[in-house]
């Protein structure tokens, strides 16, 4: 199943700000959210991609874009 479908558009752009190794905090510098709504938005993506943390969701994101590029 493609990432896309599984995560919200705001969710899918939090993850990719994780995969660039950003805090909660510079995230919702960057998105102009608070560093809390960051935080539910991470768990809620830990929930959906089935991962334990962080580290292992932005992998899942880049293997995802890896894949997503290769078949383009």
């Amino acid at each position: 199943m493609k990432l896309e479908s599984k995560l919200s558009e705001r969710e899918s752009e939090v993850l990719q700000w994780v995969s660039l190794g950003k805090t909660n905090w510079e995230i919702g510098m960057i998105l102009d959210i608070s560093m809390y709504t960051v935080k539910n938005h991470v768990k809620n993506i830990l929930k959906k991609l089935g991962v334990n943390n962080r580290t292992q969701a932005a992998k899942y994101a880049i293997i995802e874009s890896m894949q997503d590029n290769k078949a383009a």
